[in-house]
């Protein structure tokens, strides 16, 4: 491209935009027919769960959708729905502190915007999913990686948060659980984090897409509950439900009151400024949530079953393992380190017929760690696995 050319764009979308060679090479297999066990799938609505149609169109059909009546922070027969959701996990939420969006990407760029002048800094997990490097840029937001540890299970580590931090830092994003490591921040870890943004007067944003997915079965705490920095909680029916398409997600503020008021009247602007969430599905959302049930059932079985396959074929080998997992899609395999992650993808793809997304994607710091999805059909997953095992015989 040439310079004269270049300056036409914004910096901000300066990104290199060929395809990696992974990439590449998936689509040269797709293109030739060449069939793929694709252990990368995390769209529900791809992953064969059996949805109720009738249910969810009957959601829709409701005559108020040809009146437009729009509400910056969404239509309050939404946010109740919301609300009564956080009511079933413990973790109450005024109708009044939830701000919808059309989605969790939406909802990060709205408190970035409302966060962040240019160049500000935001601390962020790593490992960590790459999304948020482009929704930072397109805010004009730089990133600063804190590490998650890793010793019988992942853990924060606080004293290099803390040497991450600056004058310049304006949040620190949670991810509970985290995306792809599957860990949730255990209790003590959510007060320290508290107390870490209250005393630099910084604010917490959680990202609880994955809230309900527990692996023990159990109710997880929500960062909802924390009052003494001010924190915005982010989530939606993406995961919820198993509905990405449907395109609605909320953002749920607490802390402080004085705090809190002023952070909300500003996101209301900001939320004024787009209205972005369609009126049918901001209508539809009641009946939407009380129709989870199904779609959890399905996928915690899914994801079990999965689990169970890939430990027992794990147990068989000495070459991998994999890292301890609570809660999520997501399970992180240790794998010999005789290539980079990326070469090891593609060694898969193009020997085995198998997609898995290398460590790197996710910004482990070193080879020798591959990703897999847990709610790919279980025939199609019990094969993939099997082939990534045999390639390390």
């Amino acid at each position: 491209m040439t310079p004269q050319f270049e300056d036409r764009f914004a910096r901000r979308t300066r990104w290199h935009l060929d395809e990696n060679s992974l990439s590449r090479a998936v689509g040269s297999l797709r293109i030739a027919g060449t069939p793929i066990f694709d252990l990368t799938r995390s769209n529900p609505t791809e992953c064969a769960f059996n949805y109720d149609q009738h249910g969810i169109l009957h959601a829709f059909a409701r005559p108020e959708i040809l009146h437009y009546a729009p509400d910056p922070r969404g239509l309050p027969r939404a946010r109740e729905a919301i609300s009564g959701y956080y009511a079933g996990l413990q973790s109450p939420v005024s109708v009044d502190d939830i701000v919808l969006t059309s989605g969790t990407s939406e909802g990060y760029s709205f408190v970035f915007r409302l966060l962040c002048n240019p160049g500000d800094e935001v601390l962020i997990p790593s490992p960590g999913y790459p999304l948020f490097d482009f929704l930072a840029d397109l805010c004009d937001v730089k990133l600063v990686r804190y590490p998650l540890l890793y010793d019988h299970g992942w853990q924060i580590d606080f004293a290099a948060l803390a040497a991450a931090a600056n004058e310049r830092t304006r949040a620190v994003i949670v991810v509970h659980p985290n995306n792809p490591t599957s860990h949730y921040t255990n209790a003590n870890e959510q007060v320290q984090l508290a107390r870490f943004c209250a005393e630099r007067g910084i604010a917490l944003i959680a990202d609880e897409v994955f809230l309900d997915f527990s692996l023990q079965g159990t109710i997880e705490k929500s960062f909802n509950c924390t009052n003494d920095a001010l924190t915005f909680t982010l989530s939606g029916i993406s995961k919820i439900c198993g509905m990405p398409q449907m395109k609605l997600a909320w953002i749920a503020v607490n802390g402080p009151d004085e705090q809190k008021r002023e952070a909300l009247a500003r996101l209301e602007v900001i939320a004024d400024a787009y209205l972005s969430v369609g009126t049918p599905v901001q209508l539809a959302v009641p009946d939407l949530l009380a129709m989870r049930s199904s779609f959890y059932a399905q996928a915690m079985a899914r994801v079990r079953a999965n689990l169970r396959e890939l430990d027992m074929q794990l147990s068989r080998q000495t070459a991998c393992n994999r890292l301890a997992c609570e809660g999520g899609w997501s399970a992180v395999l240790r794998v010999p380190a005789e290539q980079s992650d990326e070469e090891l993808a593609i060694a898969l793809l193009t020997g085995k017929g198998v997609h898995v997304h290398p460590g790197h994607f996710y910004d482990f710091a070193q080879s020798g760690y591959i990703v897999v999805s847990l709610i790919v059909p279980e025939p199609e997953f019990a094969e993939g696995i099997r082939r990534v095992l045999t390639h390390f015989r």
